[in-house]
């Protein structure tokens, strides 16, 4: 009897494995309304299925669809409170929600802050979660919360999980806060400490923002040496293009 269960139940679970990895694959291709429709159909087999859920958050997310991402998300919280990512990517869509819409804004603040908080308390080694306190303490007026000193704590956990992501951070809000030589001094720290692109370009963007376009154009070239990359010699000409 127990074998029989088994050998049923093989194909339904194989089946609805593939039936993820169609959607995943979707993801991949960034067919984003076709992710949409696939996961729509599972959950309406298996409406409390947590991975289908996510999944068609994540499929609105991507088409911009705040409201409806928002639905599902809220499902995941209720679902499992425990889990950071979930408070994390509700938190990230009520502040998309935010951004779009400035009647909103106001009252979603501090569930958006609440929602990150709660994903970096659950999740010691959240990094995402923390960057987006970075940001947001450094992007919110000091009536709503905003704080200069909470963004650097939250840039120094960082740190001490990613040394490059913390001077990232640090380089992030020094810029932000319009004090240049600190914000050099870290986005080169984390070339220095990692070297991705993503790192040169932090930098390659702070240069331009600050109308030095030798150093911008001299930051390319190293990333270049480094890298290889025929797209940084395009940005170099791009630079010298406007310096004309």
């Amino acid at each position: 009897m127990k074998k029989f269960i088994i050998l049923l139940l093989f194909p339904v679970l194989a089946f609805g494995q593939t039936n993820f990895d169609q959607v995943e694959l979707l993801f991949q291709k960034k067919q984003f309304t076709e992710a949409e429709e696939q996961t729509v159909q599972i959950l309406k087999s298996e409406p409390q299925n947590i991975k289908a859920i996510e999944l068609l958050g994540d499929a609105y997310g991507h088409q911009k669809k705040w409201d409806e991402a928002l639905v599902q998300y809220k499902k995941l919280v209720e679902l499992d409170p425990e889990n950071a990512n979930y408070h994390y990517k509700y938190g990230g869509v009520l502040g998309m929600n935010a951004l779009e819409n400035k009647f909103k804004a106001i009252g979603l603040i501090g569930d958006v802050k609440t929602s990150f908080l709660k994903a970096a308390e659950l999740d010691k080694n959240h990094i995402d979660a923390r960057w987006a306190l970075v940001e947001l303490y450094m992007q919110l007026p000091g009536i709503f919360g905003g704080s200069k000193n909470k963004a650097l704590e939250f840039a120094q956990e960082l740190e001490a999980l990613s040394k490059v992501d913390g001077y990232l951070a640090k380089g992030y809000i020094y810029e932000y806060d319009k004090d240049p030589e600190l914000a050099e001094k870290y986005y080169k720290k984390a070339i220095i400490e990692g070297g991705s692109l993503v790192c040169y370009d932090k930098l390659t963007k702070f240069y331009v923002a600050q109308n030095e376009s030798e150093k911008a154009i001299a930051n390319l070239q190293d990333a270049y040496n480094k890298h290889r990359q025929e797209d940084l010699l395009l940005q170099i000409e791009h630079i010298k293009e406007n310096q004309r």
